[in-house]
């Protein structure tokens, strides 16, 4: 469920994903299990510290290859993961060619869509 925990939980859901702009802190005030997986993206320090402020299991950091308007490059997604305690996904522009980069990361994981086409 997308930006939306009261719901997911309404409806018994594994888990939400708050976007980058969502600065809400009203669902620590609901009661979530154990098992409710609670991710967030960011793509700069200020969206880090309110993710980790909500209390998110994992923070997708974007855009690590992808030539966007957020565009991060290698070095300053190292930089920022460097900054969070919390798990970091690597987002946005991974493909087979720079899938070997991936390793010299210290990553929880990687997410994109043009590496599963």
């Amino acid at each position: 469920m997308s930006n939306n925990v009261k719901l997911a939980l309404k409806f018994n859901l594994n888990g939400a994903y708050l976007p980058s702009f969502n600065t809400d802190t009203k669902h620590l005030n609901y009661k979530i299990k154990s098992n409710f997986l609670l991710i967030g993206s960011a793509h700069n320090l200020r969206e880090i510290r309110i993710k980790e402020t909500q209390k998110v299991s994992q923070i997708f950091i974007s855009s690590l290859f992808k030539l966007e308007k957020n565009y991060l490059g290698f070095y300053k997604f190292v930089n920022l993961s460097k900054l969070s305690k919390s798990k970091i996904v690597a987002l946005g522009g991974i493909s087979k060619k720079n899938l070997n980069r991936l390793s010299l990361l210290k990553i929880a994981g990687y997410a994109g869509i043009g590496i599963f086409d």
